[in-house]
């Protein structure tokens, strides 16, 4: 156990930034020479923006922003921004709750969009506190008719009278069935799986697939989830963070999950955060959410070759400033875009997995360190991220701050087969065909 603890502790000096921050960073330059800010529009109340998506297609130049409620303020539901000019984002629509006076708890949470039949949806997930909505796992919105803000309207709520609390996390797969399916993080009840198909067209109790468990004896949840092709085993795979650690399912199947193999025991994680894969699946990026935690990457060659059955050890670790928190990430192979909450936008390189290297970092959040969420106050700042692989355009949620986006010198656009990878990101391609036949 000393020889782990001290491997992870040098694997974190190795990783360390390249960049000085600590030096380097000041409130006249915030970020590194090779970022630049596009553009920047303050949402609101401090510590009510949440995470964030943005559609890929740029002709349709739209972004939607969760809004919750941390700090004080009631402010929950959907922002829809119009990124047409990113130099310039301007917010469309404001979606709100009814009767925000009755609501309680976080409200919006996480949110993502899909496209099927021809339209364009967003999945906003939600949790409230007693009283109205506290089952209210989530809303979809039509968004098929942006920019004009009118012709948005909803379509659907998934409630879980049984499991109230509503969703923390969601993620949405494109199956290699061609179902466009929902996965969604559910109080101690695994992770939930829904027809989002069936959900639109009004068949909400058909929606519900199943769930996939977590492989831990006492039970558990799942944090963050994310799921996708593995083109060397021919898997719908699905990778979750939960209590425990980290696991890997065979999804292939709906009806019956297959554990593939976990990443448990390891020193200083007690439950899993997210969980990103390569392109390819060999390697994982992953966090922990407390004070002081930097991600760990993982190999997982051996686990995927049917070596081994648990992974315990990290390859490496990477942190922006070890006394705070890096938060969600966005994986473009080799780069890794990451929210990192008071440190900002920070994007780090795995072209070497075992030594990650700071290449470009922006700090969103120029607020006193001393307010924010959990422990250490480290729960204020940037906390989401995404990235338009057309065209390279990185966005920003900051929890305080409001809605942001950059460019970075030399990305111009991400495509797998460009670095020699798969090209599988948490991008979906929903004109593509199923790969039923590829089995």
């Amino acid at each position: 156990m000393k020889n782990l603890l001290a491997l992870l502790l040098l694997s974190a000096w190795i990783a360390a930034p390249t960049i000085a921050q600590d030096t380097a960073w000041t409130q006249l330059k915030p970020g590194s020479e090779n970022l630049t800010v596009e553009g920047h529009i303050p949402l609101g109340a401090p510590l009510n923006t949440m995470d964030m998506e943005v559609e890929q297609e740029l002709s349709r130049p739209f972004a939607y922003v969760a809004r919750g409620t941390v700090g004080t303020g009631s402010v929950r539901g959907t922002d829809i921004i119009d990124i047409s000019n990113p130099a310039s984002p301007k917010v469309l629509l404001r979606w709100r709750m009814e009767n925000p006076e009755l609501h309680t708890g976080l409200g919006g949470m996480d949110i993502k969009y899909f496209k099927y039949a021809g339209r364009y949806y967003v999945v906003q997930s939600t949790q409230f506190g007693q009283g109205p909505n506290s089952d209210l796992g989530a809303y979809i919105l039509d968004v098929t008719g942006l920019p004009d803000p009118s012709k948005v309207f909803e379509v659907a709520r998934i409630h879980e009278p049984d499991l109230p609390g509503g969703f923390h996390n969601i993620f949405i797969y494109k199956h290699s069935d061609g179902r466009v399916i929902l996965l969604a993080t559910i109080n101690g009840a695994g992770a939930n799986m829904y027809d989002l198909g069936k959900a639109v067209s009004g068949d909400l109790k058909g929606a519900f697939i199943g769930t996939v468990p977590i492989a831990v004896e006492q039970g558990g949840f799942y944090h963050d989830l994310y799921a996708a092709w593995h083109p060397d085993s021919n898997q719908d795979r699905f990778y979750g963070g939960g209590q425990g650690g980290y696991f890997i399912y065979n999804i292939t199947d709906t009806d019956n999950p297959v554990l593939e193999f976990t990443m448990t025991g390891i020193t200083g994680v007690s439950w899993g955060h997210t969980f990103t894969p390569s392109p390819d699946g060999r390697y994982a990026v992953t966090e922990t959410e407390y004070q002081f935690a930097p991600l760990r990457m993982f190999d997982m060659k051996k686990a995927n070759d049917g070596e081994v059955e648990n992974i315990r050890a990290p390859i490496s670790a990477w942190t922006a400033n070890w006394k705070n928190l890096v938060h969600n990430h966005e994986v473009r192979w080799p780069y890794v875009f990451v929210s990192g909450y008071h440190d900002g936008l920070q994007v780090f390189s795995l072209m070497d997995p075992k030594h990650p290297t700071t290449v470009a970092y922006y700090d969103t959040y120029t607020g006193p360190r001393d307010v924010g969420a959990m422990g250490g106050a480290v729960g204020n700042g940037a906390f989401g991220v995404d990235v338009r692989n057309a065209d390279g355009l990185i966005l920003i949620s900051d929890m305080t701050t409001g809605f942001w986006t950059f460019r970075m010198e030399g990305f111009n656009g991400w495509s797998g087969e460009d670095w020699g990878m798969p090209d599988i990101s948490s991008v979906q391609k929903w004109d593509e065909e199923s790969k039923e036949g590829t089995r």
